[in-house]
């Protein structure tokens, strides 16, 4: 956990891999670290949101490399496995709930070869697994859209861990 002030002093290649951490998009850390000084916490998060929202599919993919499979137990002891545990944690351990979650998956990467993304903080199992089934049925162009607007949220709620105690 750092302070604004500490992040808006500390040097680009000591914050780069906490933001990359956030955002495994290059082009958005650098845009956030560019923009400093900030003048407050909210600001910092409404620049990092606009970056993020504009993060070209290429930087999208590559994010979405780093994000594990929705329901997976992730392992480790790194700030990253403990951020997705965390925002995962509302995924039931219900063998029924995790074997549907476990076969959309397979579905969606089989269908959009790619990682099923989306910012489970605050969302139960049930609520994952309908928006999972209903994003099964979208169209190539409409589900990069979600995609790029589910890491965006996640994004943001994770540069702000940075900052909360």
């Amino acid at each position: 956990m750092v302070t604004l002030v500490e992040f808006n002093s500390t040097a680009s290649e000591e914050l780069l891999p906490v933001l990359l951490t956030c955002c495994d998009a290059p082009s958005w850390a650098d845009g956030v670290l560019a923009a400093r000084p900030y003048a407050d916490i909210d600001g910092l998060l409404a620049r990092a949101d606009e970056l993020a929202a504009g993060l070209p599919a290429s930087e999208v993919d590559r994010a979405l490399s780093a994000h594990p499979r929705i329901g997976d137990r992730v392992q480790g002891s790194d700030t990253h496995s403990a951020w997705s545990r965390q925002e995962q944690s509302g995924v039931s351990q219900d063998e029924s709930v995790a074997a549907q979650l476990l076969e959309g998956n397979l579905a969606y990467e089989k269908r959009f070869g790619r990682v099923f993304l989306i910012c489970a903080t605050g969302l139960s199992a049930e609520q994952i697994l309908a928006s999972l089934n209903q994003r099964l049925t979208n169209d190539d162009d409409t589900e990069a859209a979600t995609v790029a607007e589910e890491l965006r949220k996640i994004a943001v709620l994770r540069l702000r861990k940075v900052f909360d105690a």
